[in-house]
């Protein structure tokens, strides 16, 4: 009987050593942030990011040898890995909603020391109709774009899939452009007290997942240049579209409750 056969469709993991290297790179990227604050010294962030991106490459290769070459995404694996993003995304999700709490706490009661109004007293906020609406724009039509490329894999168009995942990259580069823009030219600071802080921090983090959703499409489209995806067997790329979505509902409830309401 051959030991390595296995009669269900399920896929074990063999032992991998990315996620020790993964943790390790977190521990290095945390501590070499906080060193770098208080000593100004770079070494151990450096290392971290080194360490990060030795992990991610050698991982992602692995599990799209994995799905891809060696058969192990099976329609059941398949499943648990919907079932793995949809989880994560409502991780997300809640993740979000604290920071909305926070900026609503304080928004909708001003406490005598901002001033009894919102914005606080001193602040002046960001125009909602300036650079916050084309960002609105340019991260609406990303989602446009990211739909069209779902489709064109969905109808075998592989060129198609191509140019539309090339067009929503470059707008997710380009709305990371405007919003450094944006923070570069903000007349106030994180320090700002609770507006200061809660639009930062809200915004930042978006900010972080458009990074984040850029480089997982920058995967997709590499991926897609070497013939790994086909009509029926594509989730890496139907991840990718749904954190995609996830951000840009997100920057909705942003534009509307912070940018545009919060002014």
């Amino acid at each position: 009987m051959d030991p390595h056969h296995q009669g269900h469709a399920f896929h074990m993991v063999d032992p991998s050593p990315w996620p020790l290297t993964g943790a390790a790179a977190a521990l290095l990227l945390t501590s070499g942030l906080a060193i770098w604050f208080h000593f100004n010294s770079m070494t151990l962030l450096i290392m971290g990011l080194v360490l990060m991106l030795l992990t991610m490459y050698q991982w992602w290769r692995d599990i799209v040898r994995e799905g891809t070459f060696m058969g192990h995404h099976t329609p059941p694996v398949q499943k648990g890995l919907r079932y793995g993003m949809i989880l994560f995304i409502t991780s997300e999700v809640f993740f979000f909603l604290g920071f909305f709490w926070a900026f609503y706490h304080s928004s909708l009661a001003p406490t005598p020391e901002l001033g009894g109004c919102w914005p606080p007293t001193g602040i002046t906020p960001l125009n909602p109709f300036e650079v916050p609406l084309l960002n609105t724009a340019v991260l609406l039509a990303s989602g446009v774009t990211v739909t069209w490329a779902h489709h064109s894999i969905m109808g075998g168009l592989r060129k198609q899939a191509i140019q539309s995942l090339l067009m929503t990259l470059l707008l997710g580069l380009y709305f990371t452009f405007l919003q450094a823009m944006e923070y570069y030219e903000a007349p106030f600071t994180i320090a700002d007290g609770v507006y200061g802080a809660t639009f930062f921090v809200a915004t930042g983090f978006h900010g972080l997942h458009v990074i984040i959703g850029t480089t997982f499409l920058a995967v997709c489209l590499l991926r897609q240049t070497y013939h790994h995806f086909t009509s029926q067997h594509h989730f890496g790329f139907e991840a990718a579209a749904w954190y995609w979505h996830f951000v840009d509902v997100v920057w909705l409830f942003l534009y509307v409750s912070i940018y545009w309401w919060g002014s």
